[in-house]
């Protein structure tokens, strides 16, 4: 493996012959595309304000990948550039480096968007997100080019399921009762989590079990489309991010920081919470302020 990570460095060596000022600030806003925080504002946008099922579809498949990444990372335990040439690193990344977890995530989640909408233009903007939000951790120096290309082979892997397993899993879904489905919600994320129980692992599958719970009593309580006017479309957003940064920030100031006893299982609540705000308690308080109608 030296030989191949001395190829990256000196691939990185050579991207970054070309950086500056200007081409970081762009880089880095682009790397921005695939971190957390810009996924937790994006898949909600997508099921609150899009259309519903595939904003749910995109929400289960991409926290899925996200684990998996977690586990992949933590199985092969291959360093990052940096940490073997320093002068490489022009941003700030942790954990292992392969696979790419920005790469992994740009194809899945901009791929499913672009097969659920079934638009030639999301294709060619989806094609070309995956290619800059990949080349942009190679120019950053936080990841090699084979962290990249393992990035986006997993991701297609995902990707490709999706497509293929989607119509039978989700007529299984809509066939099957409301206690299956919370029994499913819950069951999977801890079976998955206790598989592989980091803290990397738990934030993905709370808000897996979170969502799943939310979208079963969703189904059953109510029912929720993501169509209307403009300023309810608007209006959803708001206040439904609101929710989201009450839970997501809000509590990671009041729970246990990394460390701290009860950290891990507070951990898992506050992503749980996240997860069941976005797929049941906002489309709920929607309905309730008349922000959205049922389908």
């Amino acid at each position: 493996m030296d030989a191949i990570w001395q190829w990256g460095i000196d691939f990185i060596h050579t991207v970054q012959l070309v950086h500056g000022p200007a081409l970081d600030v762009v880089f880095k806003a682009i790397t921005f595309m695939g971190e957390e925080e810009f996924f937790l504002i994006l898949i909600p946008l997508v099921f609150w304000c899009a259309d519903f099922v595939v904003g749910a579809r995109l929400a289960v498949i991409f926290l899925l990948s996200a684990y998996a990444n977690t586990w992949l990372k933590d199985l092969f335990a291959h360093p990052r550039p940096f940490e073997l040439d320093s002068t490489v690193k022009l941003h700030e990344a942790s954990g292992y480096g392969l696979p790419s977890g920005h790469s992994q995530s740009a194809v899945v989640v901009w791929g499913v968007i672009a097969a659920g909408f079934r638009q030639t233009w999301l294709w060619v903007a989806a094609i070309l997100l995956m290619a800059l939000i990949g080349f942009s951790r190679i120019y950053l120096g936080v990841h090699f080019p084979t962290d990249v290309l393992g990035g986006w082979t997993v991701g297609a892997i995902f990707l490709a399921a999706c497509v293929a397993l989607q119509p039978r899993v989700e007529a299984w879904l809509k066939k099957a009762g409301l206690a299956v489905q919370l029994a499913l919600a819950v069951a999977a994320p801890l079976a998955l989590l206790l598989l592989h129980p980091t803290k990397d692992a738990a934030s993905p599958m709370a808000t897996l079990m979170g969502m799943g719970v939310g979208f079963a009593l969703l189904r059953r309580i109510t029912s929720f489309s993501a169509a209307g006017p403009a300023w309810q479309i608007a209006a959803r957003f708001l206040i439904g991010m609101v929710g989201v940064s009450a839970f997501y920030f809000g509590l990671s100031v009041i729970f246990p920081h990394e460390g701290e006893p009860l950290y891990f299982a507070l951990r898992f609540v506050r992503y749980a919470l996240v997860g069941l705000w976005a797929g049941l308690g906002a489309p709920w308080l929607f309905l309730k302020l008349r922000l959205a109608s049922g389908e």
